[in-house]
Protein backbone atom coordinates (compact mmCIF):
# COMPACT_ATOMS: atom_id res chain seq x y z
CA UNK A 1 0.00 0.00 0.00
CA UNK A 2 1.25 3.50 -0.81
CA UNK A 3 2.20 5.39 2.34
CA UNK A 4 0.28 8.57 3.05
CA UNK A 5 3.34 10.80 2.89
CA UNK A 6 4.09 10.19 -0.78
CA UNK A 7 2.56 9.96 -4.25
CA UNK A 8 3.59 10.06 -7.89
CA UNK A 9 4.34 13.31 -9.63
CA UNK A 10 1.06 13.39 -11.50
CA UNK A 11 -0.82 13.04 -8.20
CA UNK A 12 1.36 15.20 -5.98
CA UNK A 13 0.10 18.39 -7.57
CA UNK A 14 -3.59 17.62 -7.62
CA UNK A 15 -4.78 20.11 -5.02
CA UNK A 16 -2.62 23.03 -6.12
CA UNK A 17 -5.60 24.62 -7.84
CA UNK A 18 -6.86 26.10 -4.61
CA UNK A 19 -3.70 28.20 -4.22
CA UNK A 20 -3.10 29.13 -7.85
CA UNK A 21 -3.39 32.83 -8.70
CA UNK A 22 -5.66 34.04 -11.46
CA UNK A 23 -4.13 33.32 -14.86
CA UNK A 24 -1.90 30.57 -13.51
CA UNK A 25 -3.17 28.12 -16.10
CA UNK A 26 -1.08 29.90 -18.74
CA UNK A 27 1.55 31.71 -16.67
CA UNK A 28 3.85 29.64 -14.41
CA UNK A 29 5.10 32.74 -12.66
CA UNK A 30 8.54 34.26 -12.30
CA UNK A 31 10.79 31.49 -11.04
CA UNK A 32 13.99 32.67 -12.71
CA UNK A 33 15.62 33.88 -9.50
CA UNK A 34 14.40 30.90 -7.54
CA UNK A 35 16.31 28.54 -9.82
CA UNK A 36 19.56 30.48 -9.57
CA UNK A 37 20.94 28.15 -6.91
CA UNK A 38 20.55 25.13 -9.17
CA UNK A 39 22.88 24.17 -12.02
CA UNK A 40 21.64 24.96 -15.50
CA UNK A 41 22.76 23.93 -18.93
CA UNK A 42 21.93 23.46 -22.61
CA UNK A 43 19.53 20.52 -22.21
CA UNK A 44 16.21 22.41 -21.87
CA UNK A 45 17.74 24.47 -19.08
CA UNK A 46 19.37 21.50 -17.39
CA UNK A 47 22.89 20.09 -17.28
CA UNK A 48 23.42 17.40 -19.88
CA UNK A 49 23.50 13.70 -19.10
CA UNK A 50 23.01 12.20 -15.66
CA UNK A 51 23.69 15.57 -14.01
CA UNK A 52 20.33 16.77 -15.37
CA UNK A 53 16.72 15.68 -15.38
CA UNK A 54 16.78 13.63 -18.58
CA UNK A 55 19.63 11.32 -17.57
CA UNK A 56 20.17 9.87 -21.03
CA UNK A 57 18.27 9.24 -24.23
CA UNK A 58 16.28 6.04 -24.59
CA UNK A 59 15.66 5.45 -28.29
CA UNK A 60 13.87 2.11 -28.19
CA UNK A 61 10.17 1.45 -28.71
CA UNK A 62 7.88 3.27 -26.26
CA UNK A 63 5.64 1.51 -23.72
CA UNK A 64 2.34 2.88 -24.96
CA UNK A 65 0.40 1.02 -22.26
CA UNK A 66 2.21 2.98 -19.55
CA UNK A 67 1.62 6.17 -21.52
CA UNK A 68 -2.11 5.75 -22.09
CA UNK A 69 -2.75 4.42 -18.57
CA UNK A 70 -0.95 7.45 -17.13
CA UNK A 71 -2.93 9.82 -19.32
CA UNK A 72 -6.23 8.09 -18.59
CA UNK A 73 -5.63 8.36 -14.86
CA UNK A 74 -6.15 12.09 -15.35
CA UNK A 75 -9.03 12.02 -17.80
CA UNK A 76 -9.64 11.73 -21.51
CA UNK A 77 -6.54 11.93 -23.74
CA UNK A 78 -5.78 15.56 -24.48
CA UNK A 79 -7.77 16.82 -21.46
CA UNK A 80 -5.55 15.74 -18.59
CA UNK A 81 -6.78 16.70 -15.12
CA UNK A 82 -4.41 16.27 -12.22
CA UNK A 83 -7.34 16.49 -9.82
CA UNK A 84 -8.98 13.51 -11.54
CA UNK A 85 -5.73 11.56 -11.51
CA UNK A 86 -5.60 12.14 -7.77
CA UNK A 87 -8.81 10.21 -7.21
CA UNK A 88 -7.71 7.34 -9.45
CA UNK A 89 -4.20 6.87 -8.07
CA UNK A 90 -4.04 7.96 -4.46
CA UNK A 91 -6.86 9.93 -2.87
CA UNK A 92 -6.96 13.39 -1.38
CA UNK A 93 -5.25 12.62 1.93
CA UNK A 94 -2.11 11.31 0.25
CA UNK A 95 -2.05 14.29 -2.09
CA UNK A 96 -2.29 16.75 0.80
CA UNK A 97 0.72 15.20 2.52
CA UNK A 98 2.98 15.29 -0.51
CA UNK A 99 1.83 18.73 -1.61
CA UNK A 100 2.80 20.09 1.80
CA UNK A 101 6.17 18.36 1.58
CA UNK A 102 7.03 19.54 -1.93
CA UNK A 103 5.69 23.07 -1.36
CA UNK A 104 7.86 23.40 1.73
CA UNK A 105 10.87 21.96 -0.07
CA UNK A 106 10.66 24.11 -3.22
CA UNK A 107 8.37 27.03 -2.37
CA UNK A 108 4.89 27.82 -3.60
CA UNK A 109 5.90 29.60 -6.83
CA UNK A 110 8.14 26.81 -8.08
CA UNK A 111 5.65 24.12 -7.12
CA UNK A 112 2.85 25.98 -8.91
CA UNK A 113 5.03 26.27 -12.03
CA UNK A 114 5.75 22.56 -11.85
CA UNK A 115 2.03 21.74 -11.81
CA UNK A 116 1.23 24.00 -14.75
CA UNK A 117 4.08 22.72 -16.91
CA UNK A 118 3.33 19.11 -16.03
CA UNK A 119 -0.31 19.44 -17.09
CA UNK A 120 0.80 21.02 -20.35
CA UNK A 121 3.41 18.30 -20.95
CA UNK A 122 0.86 15.49 -20.62
CA UNK A 123 -1.65 17.13 -22.93
CA UNK A 124 0.99 18.14 -25.45
CA UNK A 125 2.48 14.64 -25.55
CA UNK A 126 -0.91 13.24 -26.51
CA UNK A 127 -1.30 15.92 -29.18
CA UNK A 128 2.15 15.37 -30.68
CA UNK A 129 1.89 11.58 -30.61
CA UNK A 130 -1.58 11.56 -32.17
CA UNK A 131 -0.43 13.91 -34.93
CA UNK A 132 2.44 11.51 -35.63
CA UNK A 133 0.00 8.65 -36.11
CA UNK A 134 0.60 6.84 -32.82
CA UNK A 135 -2.19 4.36 -31.99
CA UNK A 136 -2.61 3.87 -28.26
CA UNK A 137 -3.95 0.62 -26.78
CA UNK A 138 -6.81 0.40 -24.32
CA UNK A 139 -5.51 1.36 -20.85
CA UNK A 140 -5.25 -1.49 -18.35
CA UNK A 141 -3.00 -0.17 -15.57
CA UNK A 142 -4.04 1.83 -12.53
CA UNK A 143 -3.14 2.59 -8.92
CA UNK A 144 0.05 1.16 -7.44
CA UNK A 145 0.60 -1.11 -10.46
CA UNK A 146 0.72 1.91 -12.74
CA UNK A 147 2.85 3.89 -10.28
CA UNK A 148 5.42 1.08 -10.13
CA UNK A 149 5.57 0.85 -13.92
CA UNK A 150 6.11 4.60 -14.20
CA UNK A 151 8.94 4.57 -11.66
CA UNK A 152 10.65 1.61 -13.34
CA UNK A 153 10.36 3.30 -16.75
CA UNK A 154 12.40 6.22 -15.44
CA UNK A 155 15.24 4.25 -13.85
CA UNK A 156 18.75 4.79 -15.19
CA UNK A 157 21.58 3.24 -13.19
CA UNK A 158 19.22 2.97 -10.25
CA UNK A 159 17.98 6.59 -10.18
CA UNK A 160 14.74 8.02 -11.51
CA UNK A 161 14.94 10.61 -14.32
CA UNK A 162 11.77 12.25 -15.62
CA UNK A 163 13.08 12.61 -19.15
CA UNK A 164 14.15 8.97 -19.33
CA UNK A 165 10.65 7.95 -18.24
CA UNK A 166 9.09 10.12 -20.95
CA UNK A 167 11.34 8.52 -23.56
CA UNK A 168 10.08 5.10 -22.47
CA UNK A 169 6.43 6.20 -22.36
CA UNK A 170 6.06 8.19 -25.58
CA UNK A 171 9.42 7.84 -27.40
CA UNK A 172 12.43 10.13 -27.41
CA UNK A 173 11.14 11.92 -30.52
CA UNK A 174 7.81 12.85 -28.94
CA UNK A 175 9.48 13.72 -25.64
CA UNK A 176 11.88 16.14 -27.31
CA UNK A 177 9.06 17.76 -29.27
CA UNK A 178 7.14 18.31 -26.04
CA UNK A 179 10.18 19.78 -24.29
CA UNK A 180 10.65 22.18 -27.19
CA UNK A 181 7.01 23.23 -26.85
CA UNK A 182 7.49 23.80 -23.11
CA UNK A 183 10.58 25.91 -23.78
CA UNK A 184 8.67 28.01 -26.31
CA UNK A 185 5.61 28.51 -24.09
CA UNK A 186 7.09 28.73 -20.58
CA UNK A 187 10.87 28.99 -20.97
CA UNK A 188 13.75 26.66 -20.19
CA UNK A 189 13.79 27.58 -16.49
CA UNK A 190 10.23 26.30 -16.06
CA UNK A 191 11.09 23.21 -18.11
CA UNK A 192 14.08 22.45 -15.89
CA UNK A 193 12.02 23.07 -12.75
CA UNK A 194 9.41 20.56 -13.97
CA UNK A 195 12.04 17.85 -14.41
CA UNK A 196 13.75 18.65 -11.13
CA UNK A 197 10.62 18.40 -8.97
CA UNK A 198 9.42 15.34 -10.89
CA UNK A 199 12.66 13.56 -10.04
CA UNK A 200 12.10 14.23 -6.35
CA UNK A 201 8.41 13.28 -6.39
CA UNK A 202 9.02 9.97 -8.15
CA UNK A 203 11.84 9.15 -5.76
CA UNK A 204 9.39 9.77 -2.92
CA UNK A 205 6.92 7.47 -4.61
CA UNK A 206 9.49 4.72 -5.06
CA UNK A 207 10.30 4.77 -1.35
CA UNK A 208 6.59 4.62 -0.52
CA UNK A 209 6.13 1.63 -2.81
CA UNK A 210 8.96 -0.17 -1.04
CA UNK A 211 11.37 0.20 -3.95
CA UNK A 212 14.19 1.04 -1.57
CA UNK A 213 16.98 0.52 -4.08
CA UNK A 214 15.76 3.47 -6.19
CA UNK A 215 18.14 6.42 -5.85
CA UNK A 216 17.51 10.14 -6.00
CA UNK A 217 18.82 11.76 -9.18
CA UNK A 218 21.40 14.55 -8.66
CA UNK A 219 19.03 17.05 -10.25
CA UNK A 220 16.34 17.37 -7.61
Amino acid sequence: MIKRAFLPAIVAAALIGFVQPAGAATDPGNIQGMMSAFPSGPDHGMPAGKAGGDGADYTGAPDLQVAISLVTAGGAPGSFSIAKALGVLAGQDIANAEIAKLTKQYGKARFTSYVIVQNFAVNDAVKVATAAGVKFPEPNLTGADLATKVVNAGLLDGAYYEGYMLDHAVSNKVHEAVMNDIDAKYGTVADANYHLISNQAHYDLAQALGLKTVQLAPYH
